[in-house]
């Protein structure tokens, strides 16, 4: 699908990171993009500057994805792009130093991670499955999931989210082989060590230390390089159920 002039798209998490990078790169590609995020305060002003929506939206609720795709379907048409990159990565060991890991927290990680993925995934694609056909092979859209290299490889305290992303992960087959029959493809991103705010607000020896455990480049991953994987993703009509990692080749050890 080539990204032509007012392609509706739609991004989560896109107020900042990965997904406001993706927003950017769709945005200057032609699309119309919606920003979906909980981020109130920064959300709107990535719009803004895009020319799209901003709407705030819940991934773990019905309720708000469908008002927030319902939104962005009234100012855009229906999405014919969906970017799932909302999602968060707090930390705790199976056993603490307090016990058993809280299953409050790892319940919210799932619940954001990988059921507001496929919340957002189904509700997009159901929307597309309505629509005419791009091409004679009869494309409808493209959704594309964040993963990560910690469904591979996670780490001390990375229970519930290497758990989350590895569902994530297992999800795409599945999904696209679902969806065939709609002509909506699927892929997701496992992304390894990148440059978004959570990692640039550790220290800068911190953040040096990180980047020299990437063999080639040794450096945190630009956020513009996860949106460009998007783009050809979506530009590839031949790429479909496929996780690809993007990670500068790193394997990651236990901590």
């Amino acid at each position: 699908m080539k990204i032509g002039a007012q392609t509706p798209a739609v991004v989560t998490g896109a107020a900042s990171g990965l997904g406001e990078a993706t927003a950017r790169m769709l945005a200057a590609a032609g699309a119309k993009v919606a920003v979906l995020d909980r981020d109130a305060a920064r959300g709107p002003g990535v719009a803004a500057e895009i020319g799209g929506l901003f709407h705030e939206t819940d991934v773990t609720d019905d309720a708000s994805v469908r008002a927030a795709l319902a939104a962005a379907a009234e100012a855009h048409g229906p999405a014919r792009i969906a970017v799932n990159c909302a999602g968060i990565a707090p930390a705790a060991r199976t056993v603490g130093r307090d016990g058993a890991h809280p299953m409050a927290v790892f319940e919210k990680v799932i619940a954001v991670n990988l059921v507001g993925t496929m919340r957002v995934m189904a509700e997009a694609a159901a929307a597309m499955a309505t629509l005419d056909p791009l091409d004679g092979d009869g494309l409808r859209g493209v959704v594309v999931n964040t993963a990560s290299v910690a469904a591979f490889e996670g780490q001390i305290g990375q229970a519930a989210y290497a758990a989350s992303k590895g569902g994530v992960a297992a999800l795409t087959l599945p999904a696209a082989r679902d969806l065939a029959r709609h002509g909506v493809r699927v892929c997701a991103i496992a992304p390894g060590l990148f440059g978004t705010p959570m990692l640039r607000g550790l220290p800068e020896d911190v953040q040096e230390s990180l980047a020299k455990q990437v063999p080639f480049p040794a450096r945190l991953g630009d956020p513009a390089e996860y949106a460009a994987l998007v783009r050809f993703i979506v530009e590839t009509d031949y790429m479909n159920g496929e996780v690809i990692r993007l990670d500068g080749a790193i394997r990651m050890g236990p901590q």
